[in-house]
């Protein structure tokens, strides 16, 4: 890092770690002020916030206001988060800055003492881990594999393409990704390419997906002809998935409560080649619009609003961003959306509840709550559903997805049938 890429960390680094806006968000903004920065320059800056992000409790320990100190922190985690030494950093640092970092530095061991600190978890998220029956070794592999940096996935556009000639493509291109393991569709590349800018990308071939995204549309089960709901569709990519899965036939809405998000859906389709889809804004899960739908989709799928913790390897900031009341409102939010839901879909219909949540709170304790309380449906096990398409993954009647285990981004699906 130079000089001048280390004064433009700084100056967004002090804007991120007030936490008044998603990370991505700001460096977004950030990025389209500084046009004349380059690719790698803008690469340098947004790895260390990251870094920052990421190693934040142990800075914290030496920086208790770390936003009003933002050059100290971003040192900090070039040290400590990107692997650059002290020594390396002479000409960046002045005397003190030097002697601040080695001694940071020297307390590798007295951070492993501390399970905040070790985990890189705060102390208020640790709680609501523990209220939610996480033991402390849990925690600490849960904070770890959360530090590690996500992987690149993408969708292969089944309507547009086949993986086995996108994967000869691209390692022919010289480009390393490898089929996903789990999901059919998917390639994952380690060094994340700007695969954004690549032709299979801007004709709609590809599309960015997590793997375990892309799982989340497989339950589904969506076929030809079929009328599926998409009931919080945000910008899209699960409701792309489905389209495709329905051969772009069929009717699928795409509802949301915002419009950015849907109008951000409409260039996607266009270049995905999907006519199916029919985006429609909604004021709530309650509003009236979507009365005329009651009891007729054979599908409904719910990715409700939550916490985002299985999502922190790319939204660290997140750890800070969520508290236990902002957590419990959620719940008693998704609970809403998933009972409106329900009411859509058919007898014999399938619903589906996912979250990017860790928390049996907003995912376990949610299921049984709805199957408690409704007795004209079943829980489908969503491990039969995955074999049936010849996915090998068993993680029994739901489907709990894990970084550690499964390289993918948390995630937590239900699957139910309405039976009468």
């Amino acid at each position: 890092m130079n000089s001048t890429q280390l004064a433009h960390t700084t100056d967004v680094l002090s804007d991120v770690l007030l936490f008044r806006q998603p990370a991505d968000v700001i460096l977004s903004a950030f990025f389209r002020r500084q046009r004349k920065l380059g690719r790698q320059d803008r690469h340098e800056i947004a790895e260390t916030v990251f870094a920052a992000l990421r190693h934040l409790q142990k800075i914290q320990t030496a920086l208790k206001k770390p936003h009003t100190q933002a050059k100290k922190a971003a040192l900090a985690a070039l040290v400590l988060g990107r692997g650059v030494s002290v020594q390396a950093l002479s000409s960046l640092c002045n005397e003190e800055e030097s002697a601040w970092l080695s001694a940071l530095k020297s307390q590798k061991n007295t951070f492993a003492d501390a399970l905040n600190t070790a985990a890189e978890l705060p102390v208020e998220l640790i709680a609501v881990l523990r209220q939610n029956g996480w033991q402390d070794d849990a925690i600490l592999a849960f904070g770890k594999t959360a530090m590690q940096n996500a992987p690149l996935d993408v969708r292969v556009n089944i309507l547009k393409a086949r993986r086995d000639a996108v994967l000869a493509q691209w390692q022919a291109e010289d480009l390393h990704g490898t089929a996903t393991p789990l999901s059919p569709w998917g390639i994952r590349f380690a060094d994340k390419p700007a695969v954004n800018k690549h032709p299979l990308f801007l004709d709609g071939s590809v599309e960015v997906q997590d793997e375990g995204s892309q799982l989340l549309a497989l339950l589904t089960g969506a076929k030809r002809g079929q009328m599926i709901v998409d009931f919080c569709a945000g910008a899209g990519g699960k409701t792309l998935a489905v389209g495709a899965m329905m051969n772009n036939s069929g009717r699928l809405y795409a509802f949301d409560t915002a419009e950015k998000r849907l109008n951000n859906l409409k260039p996607r389709m266009i270049r995905a080649g999907l006519t199916n889809i029919h985006p429609q804004r909604i004021d709530d899960e309650h509003d009236k619009r979507i009365d005329r739908l009651h009891g007729k989709a054979d599908c409904v799928l719910v990715d409700a609003p939550c916490s985002g913790l299985g999502t922190l390897r790319r939204n660290p900031d997140l750890k800070y961003r969520q508290s236990a009341e902002r957590i419990a409102a959620l719940c008693t939010q998704q609970y809403s959306i998933l009972s409106a839901a329900a009411q859509l879909v058919r007898i014999g219909g399938r619903l589906v509840y996912a979250t990017c949540s860790v928390l049996p709170d907003e995912n376990e304790r949610q299921a049984e709550r709805f199957l408690a309380e409704n007795p004209s449906w079943k829980a489908l096990s969503a491990a039969d559903l995955l074999t049936s398409q010849k996915i090998p993954l068993n993680t029994g009647t739901y489907l709990r997805l894990n970084t550690a285990e499964h390289h993918t981004d948390g995630f937590f699906a239900a699957v139910f049938e309405r039976v009468k």
